[in-house]
């Protein structure tokens, strides 16, 4: 069975933000959750006790990079942090924005959306994406 994020990982191309040899950022498409971001340990682990302590604070780390730069490049209202992987072999963090205005805002992301975004908005924070990428790599190598 082909493993969805061992794709991804294999061929980035523009999603990719950041790696080391266990951990790889990227970029999630995702047009109402500009910025949204996944955390994924590069091997098929299913479980985070399924880590060695070491890299749970690794990957940990990682997460708490890219939420760090989430907050100060988009002063969000709220940062979402989930890890489901009940679809893929792999350990990985969801770091999702959210605003006041976003779509589902309070609801989760996969609720039924209780607005529509605005264009011009979602157009504002889509340009602050190369100041955010710049900020997750900075703080992942500071971490």
């Amino acid at each position: 069975m082909a493993c969805d994020l061992c794709n991804l990982l294999a061929a980035p191309g523009a999603a990719l933000i950041w790696s080391d040899d266990r951990v790889s950022v990227v970029a999630v498409d995702e047009p109402e959750y500009p910025g949204f971001t996944r955390v994924v340990w590069n091997a098929h682990v299913k479980e985070m006790t399924d880590l060695p302590v070491d890299d749970r604070v690794h990957i940990m780390n990682v997460v708490w990079a890219v939420e760090s730069a989430q907050r100060q490049v988009f002063a969000p209202e709220k940062i979402n942090l989930a890890s489901f992987g009940n679809m893929t072999p792999h350990v990985h963090w969801h770091v999702i924005p959210r605003y006041r205005d976003d779509a589902h805002f309070p609801n989760p992301t996969w609720a039924v959306a209780e607005r529509a975004s605005s264009a011009e908005v979602l157009a504002a924070r889509r340009a602050l994406l190369p100041a955010l990428h710049a900020a997750i790599v900075e703080k992942v190598k500071a971490s």
